[in-house]
């Protein structure tokens, strides 16, 4: 199964990045096999839409899942419409995220886990 990990760097070893609209990159994983591609984000110095513009790119590699710290109400919306099961509170390296949701560590969230501005720079938090 296709899935979205959002990463601080670009291999399996790599940190989750605890954002979804803002992360650093997305690592589009097969879930069985690992072969995976790393996608740069270009929303990351987004003023503004970052959370749908970065759920429309993820939809558009026809994921199934997306594993990450915390996502935002537009993102969340974005993702959700497009049939995506999303995952929130995801830390630890990709490839300990992908192991994780394969055992069925990880549940779907019921929505958003942080406020539409979370990871805007210079707002203080990461």
């Amino acid at each position: 199964m296709k899935i979205c990990i959002t990463s601080e760097g670009n291999t399996l070893d790599s940190n989750v990045d605890p954002r979804f609209g803002r992360c650093r990159y997305f690592i589009i994983a097969e879930s069985d096999t690992l072969e995976f591609e790393a996608i740069e984000n270009p929303n990351i110095e987004s003023m503004g839409g970052a959370g749908v513009q970065s759920g429309q790119l993820i939809a558009s590699k026809a994921v199934k899942a997306v594993l990450t710290g915390n996502v935002g109400p537009n993102a969340f919306q974005t993702l959700n419409a497009a049939g995506i099961q999303i995952c929130t509170g995801v830390s630890g390296t990709v490839k300990g995220a992908i192991e994780g949701y394969k055992s069925g560590k990880f549940k779907a969230t019921e929505g958003p886990s942080v406020g539409s501005k979370f990871g805007m720079p210079g707002r203080g938090n990461k």
